[in-house]
């Protein structure tokens, strides 16, 4: 048996081994060893909306841990706390991850707050560290409760998530190409986050997985890699700044200022909320489902035989 109050979060004690993670791969970009690009102001604005996550969670992580206690509390069973539990845990809770993932982009509410890591230009391993301020508040951490009223101790599922969480760190980054074919068959890798990251229309909502690939590929929503097609990163339109009160707050304000305009039925002003990203009432923008098929219709119509070019009979 392990006691559940020895387990701490990984996250908290791995901040050292980021920053000089970053360092190296900053060295390694710097002579020329491997691919990738770091822009100074970019990779310290990606620190500081890590450092303010940081000081958010410190502030206000209260909430979600108090949920998980108060959910233990209806608990059906007590699973007593060993190595094979920490293990299933861990498995199930990277399932959650996968819908949670899912769900912040495919829902406006939740994008709003998962925007923020999208938000650089560039994919390098500072790119991790760019996190977002609002997710105690947004009501996503709830779909955590179903671990602990199975019977997980909370600091159990806490634990399982800094792992997942600590995993995900390594991927985000240029400088790894493929791995073997059977790792990157069952786990994340920076080949298959790199597509998750790009906003090439072919790419766009794929590859949700936190540490096992295998759910993109249960659920369709894996996308490969394609040479021919290099991920180009970022949001589909880019923000354009460095201010993180502004990269923390954006899609937030953006909500407000659609809700409120006039002349809107209930149902749009609470389609702004829910609804994906991209929907509007006037169809002046674009869901990125909307964006990819149109995509789609330029290359096939692109594909197609041009009718005015005539051919020579056969002799």
């Amino acid at each position: 048996m392990i006691d559940p109050e020895t387990l701490i979060n990984p996250t908290k004690i791995a901040v050292p081994i980021f920053i000089g993670l970053i360092l190296f791969e900053i060295a390694l970009i710097a002579i020329g060893r491997t691919r990738g690009s770091y822009e100074a102001k970019d990779a310290a604005t990606s620190i500081f909306m890590g450092l303010g996550s940081s000081i958010s969670g410190a502030l206000f992580g209260a909430i979600r841990v108090g949920a998980l206690f108060w959910a233990y509390e209806a608990r059906l069973m007590t699973i007593p706390t060993t190595l094979v539990a920490i293990i299933l845990c861990f498995v199930l809770d990277d399932l959650r991850y996968y819908w949670s993932h899912r769900f912040g982009h495919r829902i406006r509410w939740f994008w709003a707050d998962h925007v923020v890591h999208h938000s650089s230009q560039h994919y390098n391993l500072s790119t991790a560290l760019r996190q977002a301020w609002m997710g105690s508040f947004t009501g996503l951490f709830l779909l955590r409760l179903p671990l602990v009223l199975i019977g997980f101790h909370p600091l159990v599922v806490i634990f399982c998530g800094g792992l997942n969480l600590l995993y995900q760190f390594w991927i985000h980054t240029e400088t790894i190409g493929r791995l073997p074919k059977w790792f990157e068959a069952v786990m994340n890798t920076p080949s298959h986050h790199r597509v998750h990251h790009g906003r090439n229309p072919s790419y766009l909502d794929a590859n949700y997985a936190g540490t096992l690939i295998i759910w993109d590929k249960l659920f369709g929503s894996f996308v490969p890699e394609n040479d021919a097609d290099p991920a180009r990163f970022g949001l589909v339109k880019n923000l354009g700044t460095f201010n993180p009160l502004r990269i923390a707050t954006h899609e937030f304000v953006g909500i407000a200022k659609d809700i409120i305009q006039p002349g809107l039925s209930m149902k749009q002003r609470l389609a702004y909320m829910f609804a994906q990203p991209g929907w509007c009432h006037d169809g002046s923008r674009k869901t990125s489902q909307q964006i990819k098929a149109e995509a789609l219709k330029r290359l096939d119509a692109s594909l197609k035989p041009d009718a005015s070019i005539k051919t020579l009979p056969a002799e």
